[in-house]
Order: structure tokens, then sequence, then C-alpha cells
């Protein structure tokens, strides 16, 4: 058994079992992932190209065949197995990206994260250039309570989100948020002269 995301990792050492004292041999590959593998001298390995993948393949089949320095050979089918290992979060999505103007405290979007392991959890980390203006609330991106997006004066938003599996393994993101104009409300009413 090896760990997965191991590319060229060496299995073990193959060796032969003969009645012949001192007899010499060499191994040969073959079976259903025969590909995936090579000999080098004695040892067992992946090619250097092929990284096991526990959520792809958790198992490889092939056959050694050992043939002695008299041509006889001996053939034996081997399972090896992929252990799992914990895979870092590959992207973080944003349920939602905008917001209308004049709104406090609103929710923007719900946070979700991909990754490999399956029923793997998440925590959530706020940063960026804009992380004042917002906060967490689980895994809810919302305007903070005394935020309040105004499209004449900021018209979008940047963040940047880091999502931490249970495991320890993490993925930052750039976010950007939006902020959708309203007709607002006319604020004064002037009058050119009060006199004739």
């Amino acid at each position: 058994a090896v760990a997965e995301n191991t590319a060229g990792v060496e299995i073990g050492t193959i060796s032969a079992t003969d009645p012949d004292a001192d007899d010499t041999f060499t191994y040969t590959l073959s079976g259903d992932d025969a590909d995936s593998f090579e000999v080098s001298g004695s040892s067992l390995k992946f090619k250097d190209s092929v990284s096991p993948n526990f959520e792809n393949k958790s198992s490889y089949a092939i056959t050694l065949t050992a043939t002695d320095s008299g041509a006889l050979a001996f053939e034996e089918a081997f399972t090896v197995t992929i252990t799992d290992a914990n895979d870092a979060p590959s992207s973080l999505s944003l349920s939602a990206s905008s917001v209308a103007e004049n709104s406090s405290g609103t929710d923007v979007g719900t946070l979700s994260s991909t990754d490999e392991d399956a029923d793997d959890t998440f925590t959530y980390a706020l940063s960026g250039t804009d992380k004042d203006f917002f906060e967490l609330s689980g895994t809810t991106l919302k305007l903070k309570d005394a935020s309040s997006a105004d499209f004449e004066t900021k018209s979008s938003y940047d963040v940047t989100i880091t999502t931490t599996d249970a495991g320890g393994l993490s993925k930052a993101q750039d976010l950007t948020v939006n902020v959708t104009d309203v007709n607002d409300n006319p604020t004064a009413v002037a009058l050119s002269s009060s006199s004739f």
C-alpha cells in the first residue's frame, strides 16, 4: 500500500525464491494496470508520470513475473492499494456576488467549497482590501450592520475568502462584490432666486 498523490513512489523490493542457490532473476510486469508501473532493478515503483489518486482509483492490479537465469519463470498477481490522504480544497464559490445599494447588514451570499475528500467540513476566514465592510456568519458573507453600500460612492468591493478543510489544508480566493444601483430619493430642492 502507498499513499495517494506521490508521483513515482516506490512500492517495494521484489524478490524471488528458487531451489537453485545463487540464481539470478529478471522481473517483468503485466496485468490490467501494468502501464502505471515500472521495475527499476529489483524495485517496483509507479512511473514518474503517475501520481495515484485515491478518489479516482483506490487499487491497482498487476502481475509480476520472475525469470531465472535458466529461462524458467514464475508469475504472481498482486494488488497495490492506495491509501487516502487529505486533499486541499480545490475551489471556493459564493452563491451571489452583488448587493443593492442603501442596504446595511444584508446577506451577500453563501460560501461553498469543493474538495476531493468526500464529506469534508470547512471553516472560512475573511481578509482583503475591503474586509472591514463585511463579516462572516457561518457560511454566509454579509455586510456589517454599520456598513451601507452606496453605488455612487463605491460600486464594488474586493475581499479574499480562505477556506480551510478539517485536515488543515486551505485555499484562498479573491472575490468581488458588486453594488447595484437603485433609484435614490431627491435630497434637496433649490430655487435660483427668491425675490422679484
